[in-house]
């Protein structure tokens, strides 16, 4: 049976493209790729006898392809707006109805975070650093002077990493439904509140029970979708659910470790 899922995929990308970004993997160290969506005219096609670059991953058989492309500078009059998703879908995925929108005015980049999308990486650090050190080095390598991040939930705990890392790169920030750092009591708070046992058992559902109510949680309106939807989402979104489980790992610090950056950056929080 088709997954009306997949199926929808070219669907969307097609849309993606005509918006104004296009796919674009890059090597941030060897054994890190870094998926992003990046505006169409920052791509610059190389020759034919370039385009065999792949590289294996220890994570399946498959070759995960590095982009053949290059890319320039993005337009100079166009504000940098870079997207990061949350835990609960890859990047265009989260952002596929405000992306049209952006486009108009700005310069959008679309990440996929470690272990979403084609992203990958051997090494074993899975904290919310390490995802905002990648991504800091990825916008540098493609071209990414100075950017505006929006971002969502678990992106938004990357983002803030990444404005501390990298305040040269971030001006602004922009989140929603995330805070500064996952600390051990408010893991352990929040997850009693919403009557879950555990973050893998909200954010990593393995039934259209649990799915329903992790989209319950994370849409600001109600959305209704057949349960058919929901299992072929399951089967297509929540993929590398062992390295995504150690991402939720290393997502806790303890109360005493949590400090609070003195960012010099705009804040904006929702």
């Amino acid at each position: 049976m088709v997954n009306l899922v997949a199926a929808q995929k070219p669907l969307l990308h097609g849309l993606m493209k005509l918006a104004g970004i296009k796919p674009h993997s890059i090597q941030i160290e060897p054994g890190t790729i870094m998926s992003f969506w990046v505006p169409s005219e920052t791509i610059i096609q190389k020759t034919k006898k370039n385009k065999k670059n792949t590289t294996t991953t220890p994570f399946s058989n498959n070759q995960c392809a590095i982009s053949p492309e290059s890319t320039t500078k993005p337009d100079p009059n166009k504000p940098v707006v870079v997207l990061i998703h949350g835990f609960a879908g890859e990047g265009i995925v989260t952002w596929q109805f405000q992306i049209g929108a952006l486009t108009k005015k700005y310069s959008v980049y679309v990440p996929d975070l470690l272990f979403f999308g084609d992203s990958i990486t051997d090494k074993s650090d899975r904290s919310p650093g390490f995802q905002a050190e990648c991504l800091g080095k990825g916008l540098r390598k493609l071209g990414v002077e100075k950017c505006i991040v929006v971002a969502f939930s678990y992106g938004g705990m990357v983002a803030f990493k990444m404005a501390e890392m990298f305040p040269d790169l971030v001006e602004a920030l922009v989140v929603s439904g995330s805070i500064l750092a996952m600390t051990d009591s408010i893991s352990t708070t929040t997850l009693n509140g919403l009557g879950f046992s555990s973050s893998s058992e909200l954010l990593m559902p393995t039934s259209v029970k649990g799915l329903k109510a992790l989209l319950k949680v994370a849409a600001y309106k109600k959305l209704w979708f057949p349960d058919r939807l929901h299992k072929d989402f399951l089967e297509v979104m929540f993929t590398n659910r062992k390295e995504r489980g150690e991402l939720l790992e290393g997502l806790v610090v303890s109360n005493k470790e949590a400090t609070i950056p003195n960012f010099p950056q705009v804040i904006g929080i929702s």
